[in-house]
């Protein structure tokens, strides 16, 4: 294993925070590898906003069907992406994933909470004040561990299959 392949099978949801600032050369870079990430026509359709705001985080959470844990967040990463582009929802999130494992790099835990299709995603946007242009695509609570708990991965034989599905 490798310091890449390590980074990504160590990451998990973090839905519990310490009330911690994350370092901002941390949050620079993870966004910095969000903006690296793979995109259709190179449109990088995305714009990603950082909510620090404890009332901001707070009307976000009360938003959310799953995101409650918002709320208790030091961070939160808001990735919005351009309605009008035709892979918009695929680029933002390879974005996203970037962001989440660049987080990670640094021991930042975070938790990946829809937006997208989402019935809050326009109220999220206005709320931000984000023009219409774009949509909600993902929420991103992030901030230092206050446990870590790793939900169990299906078995890979069950997972993968070459060529042709064959039916067992």
């Amino acid at each position: 294993m490798n310091v890449i392949t390590a980074v990504i099978k160590g990451r998990h949801s973090v839905r519990k925070f310490k009330p911690d600032s994350i370092d901002e050369s941390f949050i620079h870079d993870a966004i910095e590898c969000a903006f690296h990430a793979p995109t259709a026509m190179n449109q990088q359709p995305w714009l990603i906003g950082t909510i620090r705001s404890k009332e901001l985080l707070e009307k976000i959470a009360a938003f959310t069907d799953h995101g409650k844990f918002i709320a208790d967040a030091p961070l939160c990463f808001a990735i919005f992406g351009e309605r009008n582009a035709k892979y918009y929802l695929e680029d933002c999130c390879a974005a996203t994933e970037n962001l989440i494992l660049g987080l990670q790099a640094y021991g930042v835990g975070s938790c990946w909470v829809a937006g997208d299709k989402k019935e809050y995603a326009e109220d999220i946007r206005r709320l931000m004040n984000v023009p219409e242009k774009f949509t909600l695509v993902a929420l991103v609570p992030a901030g230092l561990p206050m446990e870590i708990n790793q939900a169990p991965k299906k078995e890979t034989k069950d997972m993968i299959f070459s060529d042709v599905f064959k039916k067992e």
